[in-house]
């Protein structure tokens, strides 16, 4: 019978009430008094110099109250890269400086080098646009292929940098002549191209800040779409604007998805508060859709060549990949981290892969910021490795499945350190593969082939088995590889006079279902109701420190921190019910929310004791003191690593070259499993997110680093018809060693998994259709680029 409380519950999440009524609060619905607006003035062109900006006209107008331009910014600091990446020959990365607004050049389009302040909106769009039209910017030749970018000197993203390369990074620098050895000696190498689409990220609520500023304190308060208020608070105060940062809040209410485009600092957060102390009153700030697509960091943009050295019977000897990562104009906070230690470290897979070595050329372009986007860097690691792991068994007639067994990693050999210097605790990368063969009926593909046929399409079988790295830590470690924050959480757990409790997390949730979740372990850990859980984030004034929610961290990070305070509580609870039981602390016992003496039936609810905590009539004050709330830091000893087998099946249109994904199964392994149901809907959407950078999304700029795809009349969103019903597993799931939930992660699986289970469906279709001379086709797999390849 299916629990219906507690941890492994699938209890329907309690925020959507407020969600699916309207009654959310989102940024944009604060209304102020005495608020004013700014709107961005964004560059038209991808690369110039700002000759000069005309503000007179504009501070005329009505209703405008000012005008910010480069210039009022010029002496404060940049938004720094948070991972500080050395080169192959140990010289630091080149990191210019990120300004709030643009000063003396302008690197891409929607590129702000001017902001209007106004008594309403109308009124600073009308003032921005006279402002633009005022301002003369020299355009000069865009910088828009990165390859073309590392070879030509004479064009320079900043001028300070003549090949535009931030770094040249390998890794591991000491595997390389191991690699190539093996690569000479293998007896066979297959090699691939493949490029990595850049995607626009489109959370559903765009960007939206509200700064404010009190003279009689010196407080500065902002409000945003943020995933991570405590960081965007450390990088305002400590390199940006200098604020002290116990004179900063910064609070995120409810927000509209972020996918890892909200985790960073955007100028326009410096930008509001800024403003805000010059006028002495709140001013807002919301983007606008076709912003967004200019200005929010994009995700992905890898161009790769891998080799995979093998024998002819399929085992892989060794990986050897180049890579060309695009960083865009700017580098954004974990832009440096996503090519390199969030990807080069997984480019092992799931596989007992003997020797690996990964070479990343990051390079600035006139373009949109990359940064991480749902999965970063993982996915690109999985596409590359699945993508030529199908490759080989097509050029060696092998069977997909069976050498993907024949190289996975097997039960006892865990823990195993990987030659990326990664090392995954624990797995059954056998029996997810199994589980996931047996739901997609891999044995009936024949007889749906035959019956596509029938219909004139072609249908092909793709599989996928992936690993990613979640819960990025220990600290210790990544500050060693270049991180310039920790990478632990924090919990507080306040129990009221009343037996209801309080949990401060660091985590933030802006989809993921904490407030659900969270309260299903607490009501687990001390037996009382859900319901009497409330979960405060989002607000750097209540919480103590958190690094956030990206990367799957927020159960296994921020989720173990609440775990030990929960200890915490417990374990003093222990000395009181000793106290009031009479009793020695050793022999008091706790379980289903009550306090036990051992042997007895003398007990307290946990109620009586956090009662006691505040009216201490009956309490040892001397040597306790009153109270009933508890803090703790958690910082993991490792990764997680979650892990899983995706099989795809597509229908193509041969006449058309359009791909209707049919099918989609799911076995992943994930640990220990809080809310199925929610662990379910993550992958559904993630899935989501995957199919349609397989099939559909792509951004596009133009030779002159216009921006081609800048709304959704030109880039295509995955809709409901775009994905099928999907079949989602978890059961074969091992739980993660190091963490006392268990827990492994599951936010960004379906996204990793799936591109290349996709791509692979497609190029087996095309195979068993006759046009075996297609071998790889870039994503998207649009009808256009099928149709091109089915009659090369």
């Amino acid at each position: 019978m299916p629990k219906d409380t507690g941890i492994g519950a699938s209890t329907k999440r309690r925020e959507d009430v407020r969600f699916l009524t309207g009654r959310g609060v989102y940024t944009d619905d604060l209304s102020l008094f005495g608020q004013a607006h700014a709107v961005m003035v964004r560059s038209t062109v991808a690369h110039g110099r700002i000759v000069s900006i005309d503000t007179s006209a504009v501070e005329s107008m009505p209703g405008v109250l000012a005008v910010f331009t480069g210039e009022d910014f010029k002496d404060v600091g940049g938004n720094p890269a948070g991972w500080l990446i050395n080169s192959r020959d140990g010289t630091p990365m080149r990191e210019p400086k990120r300004p709030v607004l643009a000063h003396g050049k302008v690197r891409h389009v929607g590129d702000a080098y001017a902001a209007v302040i106004a008594e309403s909106y109308a009124q600073a769009k009308d003032a921005a646009q006279v402002l633009s039209d005022a301002t003369e910017i020299e355009e000069l030749p865009a910088i828009v292929d990165m390859k073309a970018a590392a070879a030509d000197a004479s064009n320079r993203v900043h001028d300070e940098i003549p090949d535009n390369i931030c770094f040249d990074w390998g890794w591991i620098e000491d595997n390389r002549a191991a690699v190539d050895a093996a690569m000479k000696a293998a007896p066979h190498v297959v090699t691939l191209e493949l490029t990595n689409n850049r995607l626009v990220p489109n959370a559903m609520e765009p960007r939206a800040s509200i700064g404010e500023y009190f003279p009689g304190t010196g407080d500065y308060k902002l409000t945003t779409t943020s995933q991570n208020p405590h960081l965007t608070r450390l990088l305002i105060c400590a390199f940006v604007m200098g604020i002290p940062e116990n004179k900063l809040q910064v609070v995120a209410p409810d927000v509209g998805g972020g996918f890892g485009s909200k985790i960073y600092h955007y100028g326009e957060e410096a930008l509001v508060l800024a403003a805000a102390k010059r006028l002495g009153r709140p001013v807002r700030w919301t983007a606008e859709r076709t912003e967004s697509f200019l200005s929010d960091a994009h995700g992905r943009d890898h161009v790769t060549k891998i080799e995979l050295g093998c024998t002819k019977e399929g085992d892989i000897l060794a990986i050897r990949t180049e890579t060309y990562a695009n960083v865009g104009a700017y580098l954004s906070n974990f832009s440096t981290a996503t090519p390199t230690f969030l990807h080069g470290t997984l480019m092992a897979g799931p596989y007992k892969v003997p020797h690996v070595y990964v070479n990343v050329k990051t390079v600035f372009t006139n373009t949109a910021p990359v940064d991480a986007y749902r999965g970063a860097g993982r996915p690109e690691a999985t596409y590359s490795i699945e993508r030529v792991v199908d490759k080989m068994c097509r050029e060696l007639g092998l069977d997909p499945f069976e050498v993907r067994r024949r190289n996975l990693l097997t039960p006892d050999q865990f823990p195993y350190t990987t030659p990326v210097g990664l090392v995954y605790d624990t797995g059954n990368y056998q029996a997810t593969l199994d589980k996931a063969v047996d739901l997609a009926d891999v044995a009936g593909f024949e007889a749906r082939r035959a019956e596509s046929a029938k219909r004139g399409k072609l249908r092909g079988m793709g599989l996928s088995t992936w690993i990613e790295a979640c819960g990025i830590a220990p600290s210790h470690l990544v500050g060693v590889l270049g991180a310039r924050v920790g990478l632990y959480d924090a919990a507080t757990v306040r129990v009221n006079a009343t037996g209801t409790i309080s949990v401060m997390t660091g985590a933030h949730s802006h989809g993921q279902g904490h407030e659900t979740v969270f309260p299903q372990i607490v009501a687990e850990k001390l037996g009382i109701p859900a319901s009497s859980v409330e979960i405060v984030h989002g607000d750097t004034a209540k919480i103590p420190f958190g690094m956030g929610s990206y990367g799957s961290r927020s159960l296994a990070v921020a989720g173990s921190a609440m775990d030990r305070a929960i200890d915490k509580i417990i374990a003093k609870g222990k000395k009181i019910a000793a106290h009031m039981l009479e009793a020695a602390e050793g022999d008091i016992t706790f379980a289903d929310g009550k306090f036990s003496v051992a042997g007895t039936d003398k007990a307290k609810t946990f109620g009586e004791i956090a009662f006691s905590a505040y009216v201490p009539h009956n309490y040892p004050l001397e040597t306790l003191e009153p109270g009933l709330e508890e803090t703790a830091f958690y910082d993991p000893a490792n990764f997680t690593y979650p892990a899983g087998a995706y099989i795809c099946e597509v229908e193509v249109d041969e006449g058309t070259g359009k791909v209707d994904v049919v099918a989609f199964t799911c076995a992943d392994d994930f640990g220990n499993v809080m809310n199925p149901m929610i662990v379910e809907g993550q992958v559904h959407g993630g899935v989501g997110q995957g199919i349609g950078q397989a099939v559909l999304e792509s951004t596009s700029y133009d030779e002159n680093g216009q921006l081609l795809t800048g709304s959704y009349m030109d880039y295509a969103m995955p809709r409901a018809d775009d994905v099928p019903f999907y079949t989602v597993d978890h059961s074969c799931s091992t739980p993660c060693t190091h963490n006392p939930l268990g827990v492994k992660g599951c936010g960004e699986a379906g996204a990793i998994g799936s591109p290349p289970a996709v791509v692979n469906a497609v190029i087996d279709a095309l195979q068993r259709g006759g046009h075996s001379h297609v071998t790889h086709i870039d994503m998207p797999v649009s009808p256009n680029r099928v149709w091109q390849a089915m009659n090369a």
